[in-house]
């Protein structure tokens, strides 16, 4: 029984991350644009309160997504048991003597969540290259 209870929090984890770091590529800036076009109005010419409010909407959206990714991540390693990620030094402050981040990261490994993001981060820039290239159309005039 605990261990179908460990495999659903794991599982639950890695799809709330999916869920958000697909919306901060998609439904991030489009809540972003919508709260931009409420405070635009009808007018034909952008105001600069629309595009204040876009930006600041979309800020508030990745920050907001970047911390629950990050409280996510830790989440995922109290489930499985991983050990908390080390504190990151400058390397300017470390001892030269120390241990190298390279060597943590190549201890520590990789874990879902964190591969979850990556996919998502390499499929949102695949799209937008297919989508510019193939499917955007040139927006020089007579081309």
């Amino acid at each position: 029984m605990e261990k179908t209870h460990l495999n659903l929090r794991r599982t639950g984890l890695v799809s709330a991350t999916a869920l958000i770091s697909i919306n901060l590529w998609t439904g991030g800036p489009l809540f972003a644009l919508w709260v931009g076009s409420q405070v635009q109005g009808g007018f034909s010419s952008p105001k600069m309160e629309a595009v204040g409010a876009t930006v600041v909407v979309l800020a508030i959206v990745v920050f907001a997504g970047a911390t629950a990714l990050a409280w996510l991540n830790a989440r995922y390693d109290e489930v499985v048991g991983r050990p908390p990620e080390p504190r990151r030094r400058y390397p300017w402050l470390q001892s030269m003597r120390g241990e190298r981040q390279q060597e943590i990261r190549r201890e520590r490994g990789i874990n879902a969540v964190e591969r979850v993001v990556v996919i998502s981060v390499v499929a949102a820039a695949l799209a937008f290259e297919i989508w510019f290239f193939f499917f955007a159309g040139s927006s020089l005039p007579n081309a």
